[in-house]
């Protein structure tokens, strides 16, 4: 599909999410200004600094991969790469706009593109596998819990409809798409080491930001268990993957309000003023990146 015809139906989907988030804002804001006010400074630094921390370990999952692989990259390099691709991704208008970011440095530098290529789609599957696995807390409260009225009906009414071509696209895509990924994964299933190192810094990633969420709840008086943040927010992760927005900006937000409200238990405006955090406080993160994109486009070839 050419880049103009996909990136249209994304347009009109961020519009449409953000058009609601800006209706429920609006709805609410004086107790969304207020939960905002309860996390303080203190709340604020705390969650910052653990989504830092989400932000280098992501930093460490790619740079056990690329060395696995035999890349002689050097801890600095998978810093600045990383970061210039979490700092890109907040402006590019793709899902994958960081990691064509980090391909192009990566390539830049002298490396087989091949397998770096190789190895952000390994990088992806590992980040989706990690989260898969926290996936079953969320199950498990949503099944104990009754789906609301209004958005069963909604679902039950409106859904199939409008989801069955692209449900048609997605299958269809998936199936030209399963072959590369096992080819992408085959060089890392032969070395489980580097995977299992991988994947033990997703879950260091998972940790921070879960803890992170969990720091604004408490600073705004909601009393929500860690594991509950982990299931609420491992069911809104997946839904955002689907490419129905730029970055997914709007629609995580509305996914992360929707399941901490009805499954999480907390307040709306609550849901509402930790999305809005959860979306600052990572590009406040990727900061540093901008400092490296420019090294990056002048850097010289090995």
């Amino acid at each position: 599909m050419p880049p103009g015809k996909n990136l249209l139906p994304r347009l009109l989907g961020t519009l449409i999410a953000a058009g609601l988030l800006v209706f429920w804002l609006l709805q609410n804001w004086a107790e969304v200004v207020e939960s905002l006010q309860k996390v303080g400074w203190a709340g604020l630094l705390a969650a910052f600094g653990l989504t830092l921390m989400s932000r280098l370990s992501t930093v460490g999952r790619w740079h056990t991969l690329l060395r696995s692989a035999d890349v002689p990259i050097r801890t600095r390099q998978s810093l600045e790469l990383t970061f210039a691709g979490l700092f890109a991704a907040n402006f590019l208008p793709t899902t994958v706009g960081g990691d064509l970011v980090r391909f192009a440095g990566g390539v830049r530098l002298g490396f087989d593109g091949a397998i770096v290529a190789a190895s952000l789609v390994a990088d992806r599957l590992v980040g989706m596998a990690g989260m898969a696995t926290a996936l079953p807390l969320g199950l498990y409260q949503l099944l104990r819990t009754p789906l609301p009225l209004p958005a069963a009906t909604a679902v039950s009414v409106t859904l199939p409809p409008l989801l069955r071509r692209p449900a048609d696209w997605a299958w269809t895509r998936f199936l030209k798409v399963w072959h590369s990924l096992l080819l992408a994964l085959q060089l890392w299933l032969s070395r489980p080491r580097g995977l299992l190192m991988a994947y033990l810094f997703t879950w260091g990633n998972m940790l921070a930001v879960f803890l992170a969420v969990w720091v604004l709840f408490q600073r705004m008086g909601e009393s929500i268990p860690l594991w509950l943040v982990a299931g609420c927010w491992a069911m809104s992760y997946f839904p955002t993957l689907l490419p129905v927005s730029i970055n997914g900006m709007g629609v995580q937000e509305l996914t992360l309000t929707f399941f901490f409200v009805n499954y999480g238990g907390v307040s709306l405006p609550s849901a509402l003023a930790m999305a809005a955090l959860m979306r600052l406080l990572p590009a406040l993160a990727s900061l540093p990146g901008a400092f490296f994109v420019p090294g990056l486009l002048t850097a010289n070839k090995k």
